[in-house]
């Protein structure tokens, strides 16, 4: 995977332009599903960014379901950019059923009329 040093962005934090590097190594196929990522603090360095900055944005691009997290394997790609979408949106429409009372039967039976 092909990672570059970042330059600064006044209108991002560093975890969101470390996570849009790694989303963007997933686009393009330089890190495919199945693949293990560098460690945190390698990243880190190649990055210029603190460790924990890495982490925090692979904890994202994880709940966005591009990564998968294993006890002794490592972090690895599980999924492509789209499929992350989608659970993007999954979980945007969760929070706004569930802001306006729904539980978790009654969003599922949304889902199932609306396909």
């Amino acid at each position: 995977m092909e990672i570059v040093k970042l330059a600064p962005q006044p209108n991002s934090s560093l975890y969101e332009q470390v996570a849009a590097e790694i989303r963007r190594a997933i686009a393009d196929g330089e890190a495919k599903p199945g693949e293990r990522l560098p460690l945190a603090k390698d990243l880190a360095t190649v990055l210029g960014v603190n460790t924990n900055t890495v982490l925090r944005a692979l904890h994202v691009l994880r709940d966005e379901g591009l990564l998968e997290f294993r006890r002794g394997r490592g972090i690895t790609v599980a999924g492509t950019l789209e499929r992350g979408s989608v659970l993007a949106k999954v979980h945007e429409l969760v929070e706004l059923a569930r802001k306006h009372g729904y539980g978790t039967d009654e969003i599922v039976a949304l889902i199932e009329r609306a396909s």
